[in-house]
């Protein structure tokens, strides 16, 4: 297995390092480069725009993020653009601007948000534009139709699984991904400990991060049986990390 350190060596912020949507937005411009400044990896949510373009938002519903109805699918990358995050100046951002604006100065993790019949291509236009990336980057996805073209149209970038639960349907949904060459997880932390976390990191050395880290209690789940956290809504630097 490739070395990974760099994936778990920082904190990684949740949809950027927003505030909780009061000024400063999730996935926007604004976010990640307040965590790129401050030196935390990045997550980020791509979906595909009506024209096959990959657009950086975590719902498919526009109309929380930006008060419009509608479906991040129904809209080309060029009407996406107009929106407004959260009332701000910040625009719904495309996965290349994010790219140009982080430019490797911290590691970012691109989390890829299925849509059943609007996701066609999604794999494939995410990987065209990493092959040409020059900073640490990791993608994943809880969908399990995404991560099986992760090997033939990212090749090369590390893939995980974003999972949650403890039922036994669901951790055997779970082991059935580990046929797909997984580089990693990311796990609910209010699920852990569980059999398929302590497998993968255990006997498979796979570097396990958590989400979505909140409080000091997250935090301690987080280090007693993973590797890192992606948090939001506080600053690392003041709390217990162990």
């Amino acid at each position: 297995m490739d070395d990974l350190s760099w994936l778990t060596a920082k904190p990684v912020a949740h949809r950027g390092y927003h505030d909780l949507n009061d000024r400063r937005w999730e996935n926007t411009l604004s976010a990640f480069a307040a965590a790129a400044e401050r030196g935390y990896a990045i997550e980020c949510d791509v979906h595909l725009s009506a024209d096959n373009v990959p657009v950086v938002i975590h719902d498919d519903d526009l109309k929380r993020l930006t008060g419009t109805d509608g479906f991040v699918w129904q809209r080309t990358v060029a009407e996406l653009a107009t929106l407004r995050v959260g009332g701000t100046a910040d625009h719904v951002p495309t996965l290349a601007e994010v790219l140009a604006l982080v430019a490797g100065r911290v590691p970012l993790v691109v989390e890829l948000k299925g849509t059943p019949g609007h996701d066609t291509g999604l794999v494939a236009s995410v990987g065209a534009l990493l092959k040409t990336y020059k900073g640490k980057v990791a993608i994943m996805s809880f969908d399990h139709w995404l991560i099986r073209d992760f090997a033939r149209d990212v090749p090369g970038i590390p893939g995980g699984l974003t999972a949650y639960g403890r039922e036994n349907k669901l951790i055997e949904a779970h082991f059935s991904m580990l046929a797909h060459d997984l580089a990693f997880t990311s796990y609910a932390a209010g699920d852990l400990p569980n059999p398929f976390v302590t497998f993968v990191r255990d006997r498979l050395k796979m570097p396990v991060i958590t989400w979505t880290i909140r409080d000091q209690p997250a935090i301690d789940i987080t280090f007693r049986y993973a590797d890192q956290m992606t948090f939001e809504g506080f600053e690392p630097e003041t709390m217990r990390l162990a």
